[in-house]
């Protein structure tokens, strides 16, 4: 676990995590906004076009959320056990 400010542990100071994060936070709200837009209940289309769209935003979700789970798992592992 890190135990010292961004700024005592030399390099940039930068988190490492930020990027990735941001990038699943993206990917997450395109995912989301896709799956809004390929609504069959407001507008019927093809099949095969409302196949696409909700496989595409179910792709963009689960890449968002793993990226963020990841990101997550990286900031809160720790590296020794505490109390032991």
């Amino acid at each position: 676990m890190i135990t010292e400010p961004y700024e005592d542990q030399g390099g940039s100071g930068a988190d490492p995590t930020a990027l990735p994060a941001a990038a699943g936070l993206g990917l997450l709200a395109m995912g989301g906004w896709l799956l809004t837009t390929a609504r069959p209940w407001q507008k019927p289309n093809h099949p095969v076009t409302l196949g696409l769209g909700w496989t595409a935003s179910a792709a963009l979700l689960i890449c968002g959320l793993v990226l963020l789970s990841r990101c997550i798992r990286s900031v809160h592992r720790s590296g020794e056990a505490p109390y032991e």
